[in-house]
């Protein structure tokens, strides 16, 4: 079922909320310029098996409203916490993707893990900041031609091979976000990063990490793992920045076995 929560005067976070009583919560945050839809490939699979799936869109992006500012870090943990609040969830996993995983750091870091008991990265933008070049190149191609710019990022997306009906799916996804948004939340990542987070990280967490990744490259995950006292990196051996569907039987499996 879907809803809205409010996390501050006038913006609604939209909550895809899949088996609510599964009795084992995960609640996902995805990548950038997504939305929880990213996960379809989890959410046909782990609620069957008893899970609890809940997807989130952040502000400016999805379902959720598209107000034009608080694109930082925090705000975003921010609007996370506002949800497991108003959800009052407790003992769940939350797992993070891409610029997901960034923010999945900081509300450990921010908020002391409120909520979580297991942690999972997949492909996370982490420790350090997106290349400044690069992130120019984001934002001037949302400024100026954004659906070529998404199309261009379905390209290094992934590994594997994308049928192309698969391709416009997920080009459709990074459409439903605003532009300005779009913009923001790349020059968060450009002029922000969460390395001074990961040694606050506590809890059990799982780094998974597509070894073909042209984003977020390998060696990232292993720095991340380094600073992360109690986590364990599993490389995916066929995937790029997308695991989550280019491995998805391995990717769902693991998931599973990790949170018990």
């Amino acid at each position: 079922m879907g809803y809205f929560v409010t996390v501050e005067p006038g913006v609604r976070i939209y909550v895809e909320d899949v088996n609510p009583e599964g009795n084992k919560t995960i609640l996902f945050i995805h990548g950038w310029p997504l939305n929880h839809k990213q996960f379809e490939y989890q959410f046909n699979v782990l609620p069957a098996k008893g899970y609890r799936c809940i997807g989130i869109d952040w502000r400016g992006f999805g379902n959720s409203d598209k107000p034009f500012n608080g694109y930082n870090f925090d705000r975003l943990a921010d609007d996370i916490h506002a949800v497991v609040e108003a959800l009052q969830l407790k003992d769940f996993t939350l797992a993070g993707h891409s610029t997901g995983g960034a923010i999945s750091i900081r509300y450990m870091a921010r908020y002391q893990g409120y909520g979580v008991s297991k942690l999972v990265l997949i492909d996370a933008q982490s420790p350090y900041s997106v290349q400044e070049e690069v992130a120019n190149m984001f934002i001037s191609g949302s400024l100026n031609d954004r659906p070529k710019m998404l199309q261009g990022l379905n390209d290094l997306f992934f590994f594997q091979y994308l049928t192309t009906p698969l391709s416009d799916w997920f080009f459709q996804i990074g459409l439903q976000a605003a532009g300005w948004s779009t913009v923001a939340v790349m020059k968060t990542l450009r002029d922000e990063n969460v390395y001074y987070d990961l040694d606050k990280i506590l809890v059990p967490t799982l780094i998974i990490h597509g070894i073909h990744d042209k984003i977020v490259p390998f060696d990232k995950a292993q720095e991340t793992n380094t600073l992360i006292k109690n986590s364990l990196l599993v490389p995916f051996q066929y995937s790029g920045h997308g695991p989550f569907w280019e491995e998805r039987e391995k990717f769902n499996q693991l998931l599973m076995q990790f949170i018990g």
